[in-house]
């Protein structure tokens, strides 16, 4: 009697400490069933952070995230030790993470094969706040990452997102379809793209892809900067067609394409976009588009194209107006020091570009971070030589 009495006296006590105490903030896991409970238990208000340990994730079907705050990172710190996979371009698995939860955080791990979008942000439930850090998304069936929205429902976004050193790609060079693209966000305020690299966003038939980087649908305020764009068919867009975009910036991103692809178009595209500024870019193209830079419709309006340096035209288009001032459209592939990986800095101080820029409010760095100016003025293009 008395060991039983005891046993119930500790399992009492056991069983208060549980309920009087937080659940653990930070779970581990090593396997993909862990990692799909682990998303279940952060929904149903278990431990929020979600700790990969380095291997390969196949997932049996998508994971849903509601709650708020979620973070999922691995431990190493390094993406390609941790992959999260679905099950093919045309396989089962539609998404990666498919987010309806606020301040959503993933970094550090590759996400790949799915016949979705790899991230799906649903502005259209609030999900707003994400952070996409040091992650390479490859091989997906549609957009890489999809920030969605309703029409009918304006007031509803996803605002703030910052995608930041991270890499998208396909490992074939080129996408199992046109529908793809890097990231495609729709009625949202204020994100960051900065630092990251995308290649091979290329359509092996019927019509081009979509963009590397683009927002449109009402999106407003976005900074897209510093980033590295090869072999893309579009490069970055504001606004599409009478969907269009809001203020915004696009400054010292490195565009680049060779020859080939069957599809490839513009550098950077302004559509139905109002005071959006396309400065000290270098855009850079070897197919047959004759445009590298495009403004376009009569809603596009008070824009700024400056300080850009291209080898193709920048071309007014259906009635758009704005400034454009000191850019530099001829530019020579011998200029630059790799162009074929997107390096596309000034091997030598070219004279029609060091120091012939003008001078911008907010424009203080180039694209490596480094200070503006080095010399008498701003130089013409991304890198500040």
């Amino acid at each position: 009697m008395k060991r039983i009495g005891l046993i119930g006296i500790v399992s009492g006590l056991i069983m208060l400490c549980t309920i009087g105490h937080a659940a653990p903030q930070e779970v581990v896991v090593s396997d993909a069933d862990q990692l799909a409970a682990a998303i279940v238990q952060a929904n149903k208000g278990g431990a929020k952070t979600i700790i990969l340990k380095d291997g390969t994730y196949t997932l049996r079907n998508m994971l849903w995230v509601e709650a708020h705050g979620v973070t999922v990172r691995s431990a190493s710190g390094n993406r390609d030790a941790v992959i999260i996979e679905g099950r093919g371009m045309n396989g089962n698995v539609t998404h990666i993470f498919n987010v309806a939860g606020a301040n959503f955080t993933v970094r550090d791990v590759t996400l790949r094969r799915v016949s979705q979008h790899a991230i799906q942000i649903h502005g259209e439930l609030n999900a707003k706040s994400p952070l996409i850090k040091n992650v390479r998304i490859a091989d997906t069936g549609q957009q890489m990452v999809k920030g969605s929205y309703a029409a009918g429902k304006p007031h509803a976004r996803a605002d703030n997102g910052i995608v930041e050193g991270c890499l998208f790609e396909y490992s074939a060079g080129i996408g199992p379809q046109y529908y793809i693209g890097g990231i495609d966000v729709h009625n949202a305020r204020n994100w960051i793209v900065r630092k990251n690299t995308f290649k091979g966003i290329q359509s092996p038939r019927d019509q081009e892809a979509e963009f590397a980087i683009h927002f449109w649908s009402d999106s407003q305020g976005t900074l897209v900067e510093g980033n590295t764009i090869i072999n893309c068919d579009r490069g970055i867009g504001f606004g599409m067609g009478d969907r269009g975009h809001g203020k915004g910036i696009i400054r010292n991103n490195m565009i680049y394409h060779d020859s080939s692809g069957r599809f490839a178009d513009v550098g950077i595209a302004l559509e139905s976009a109002v005071n959006a500024q396309v400065y000290n870019n270098t855009v850079f193209q070897k197919h047959g588009y004759p445009n590298a830079i495009e403004y376009r419709f009569a809603r596009t309006k008070g824009v700024l194209i400056a300080n850009n340096l291209t080898n193709r035209a920048i071309c007014q288009r259906d009635g758009a107006s704005g400034t454009v001032t000191h850019n530099v459209r001829n530019a020579q592939e011998g200029w630059f020091i790799n162009p074929s990986s997107g390096n596309l800095h000034l091997r030598s101080a070219i004279s029609a570009v060091v120091d012939k820029g003008g001078n911008i409010p907010g424009l203080t760095t180039d694209f490596d971070g480094e200070s503006r100016t080095k010399g008498q003025g701003i130089d013409i293009g991304a890198d500040e030589y």
